[in-house]
């Protein structure tokens, strides 16, 4: 539902703030008042491409804001799937640039026009005798008869499982092209594989192995230098520990004979405990050391064939080599099993064809049952819209291929005479003609799904009183589930709405300004007195009006 609608600078408005009600609206004015500039400046907000032409003052930047109640419209999903945050009072900005370039935002989050285009389209729709195209259009007619034959959700089943057939037809077909090229790779991928688990190196750590390398390549110096300074720190005359025993001895005399000295007793003692723990660690580690030349060579053996194999696949650690051999032990795997793999793929794509044949028998099914019923519905409207002797057809014929929405093909037929051969809709239908089809084809989805707010803007032209009386009543009763607007000129029409909306054209320093107010109820008795009769209007055009409205 629209709430409100605020226009700036654009084509003769300077500023425009409107609020609307749910029910019937009603928008009257004068021709050339600006009617057509309101249905422009909302196409904006549908995602219509901007033109620096519509702007009032080309110094300015023109903004088009309207704020939507969605809270009916089940949106969530369509805005998470666009990344704009959800809003049960939605607002939707257009703004016209002084340059020309044109911004679009929907809660304040920028939206390019194809987003903006998809919102919008679930929350207002405009339509005119130039814009029935969507009638004629095979997307637009399956839409229709999906949502009369509760055929949405089958069909949403249905696309899922056909995205998931599509998917591993691709995946079969791949596996099929491919199948010779696994095959003549599979010996050579067999050989890099065994090459590099037979050099054990797999899970191994590169660091040990070197640190290993060096302490068994350096094993006469390492040897030296432990004994030499187990030496230095165990000589019984002159080693540390001797040294530092009589140097402690010391200090505990004089702590105990002063405990100003205590502290630095307690700290040599730690440093003396330190220095044995060390000493009996060098001579752990010396007595312990061993040459060993087999295992060296081993270890040299490995890291070797590391290195070359890290030049080989261009690696640098082991844990890339280990994806790599993963990578080959997949494609050996693959290649093994090619034959088996394909034919679970090719059973898997057969499986997924008989669930869509089920879907889409079923989807046929039901819109065959609808159509009847509906064509009974759309002809008793048109009929009552002046097209007495008009017929309406919809052919439904299932094809071998998987569409989009189910294998049939569909086709709105209709004639407009008597005796007269069905055609096409778009090549037998005038603008009028299509316009009060477009109508009753609304009217009566209104009571299968939500409908987006509704603009007509003047589908009523050239009709008679009679008709235009059956327009205003169908507009009406589709106004008590959903918000409805509609352009007219005709006064049994805008008698029918809740409210009603009068354009202006006036004239402020020698510009023409275009502006827009809510009628009172007399103000409304007096415009619809003078769509019957004009300016000058009688006593009795007035009596008319009241009459129209009550």
């Amino acid at each position: 539902m629209l709430k409100t609608l605020s226009i700036k600078n654009y084509a003769l408005i300077d500023g425009l703030s409107v609020s609307f009600n749910n029910g019937l609206s009603i928008i009257t004015g004068e021709t050339g008042a600006g009617k057509s500039i309101l249905v422009g400046g909302l196409s904006l907000i549908l995602g219509k491409r901007a033109d620096i032409s519509v702007v009032k003052d080309v110094s300015k930047k023109c903004i088009i804001e309207g704020v939507f109640d969605v809270g009916n419209y089940n949106l969530k999903s369509i805005f998470k799937e666009n990344q704009i945050d959800y809003e049960t009072e939605t607002i939707i900005r257009r703004e016209i640039l002084t340059s020309g370039k044109s911004r679009a935002f929907i809660n304040d989050s920028p939206v390019n026009l194809n987003q903006l285009s998809t919102i919008s389209s679930f929350i207002i729709d405009i339509h005119s005798q130039h814009q029935t195209l969507e009638l004629t259009q095979n997307n637009f007619q399956f839409e229709v008869i999906d949502s009369i034959s509760n055929n949405l959700s089958i069909i949403e089943e249905y696309k899922s499982t056909l995205d998931l057939y599509n998917t591993k037809l691709k995946e079969l077909e791949e596996l099929t092209q491919n199948k010779d090229q696994l095959i003549k790779t599979l010996d050579y991928n067999l050989f890099l594989a065994n090459e590099i688990e037979s050099s054990s190196i797999l899970n191994e750590s590169l660091e040990k192995l070197e640190e290993e390398q060096k302490n068994l390549a350096n094993f006469n110096f390492i040897k030296e230098e432990l004994v030499q300074s187990n030496q230095l720190i165990l000589d019984e005359k002159y080693g540390l520990i001797a040294t530092m025993n009589n140097l402690k001895n010391s200090l505990k005399r004089l702590s105990e004979s002063s405990d100003s000295f205590s502290n630095i007793y307690e700290r040599f003692s730690s440093v003396f405990i330190e220095l044995d723990d060390i000493a009996g660690e060098i001579e752990n580690s010396s007595d312990s050391l061993e040459e060993n030349p087999v295992k060296l060579e081993e270890i040299n053996g490995k890291l070797s064939s590391i290195h070359n194999l890290f030049r080989k696949h261009s690696v640098s650690t082991i844990a890339e080599l280990e994806e790599i051999y993963k990578k080959l032990s997949d494609s050996i795997s693959i290649s093994e099993n090619i034959d088996q793999k394909i034919e679970q793929t090719s059973s898997e794509c057969e499986q997924l064809r008989s669930q869509l044949d089920d879907k889409a028998n079923l989807i046929h099914k039901n819109r065959k049952a609808s159509i009847p019923n509906f064509i009974s519905k759309i002809e008793e409207i048109i009929h009552d819209l002046g097209m007495k002797n008009a017929k309406f057809k919809i052919d439904i014929n299932k094809q071998d291929t998987f569409y989009l929405n189910g294998k049939d093909d569909i086709a709105f037929l209709f004639t407009a005479n008597k005796g007269s051969d069905f055609k096409l809709l778009k090549k037998s239908a005038s603008g009028g003609e299509l316009s009060r089809i477009m109508l009753a084809i609304k009217s009566i989805l209104a009571n299968y799904r939500q409908l987006p707010t509704l603009m007509f803007d003047e589908i009523d032209t050239g009709v008679s009183g009679e008709i235009s009386q059956k327009i205003g009543d169908i507009m009406k009763q589709m106004s008590r589930k959903m918000q409805i607007f509609t352009i007219t000129h005709l006064p049994q029409i805008a008698a029918k709405g809740e409210s009603h909306y009068k354009v202006l054209k006036t004239q402020e320093n020698q510009k023409t300004i275009t502006n827009m107010v809510k009628l009172t109820s007399e103000e409304r008795i007096v415009e619809i007195a003078t769509m019957l009769e004009g300016d000058k209007i009688s006593a009795s055009a007035v009596a008319h009006a009241k009459q129209l409205l009550n």
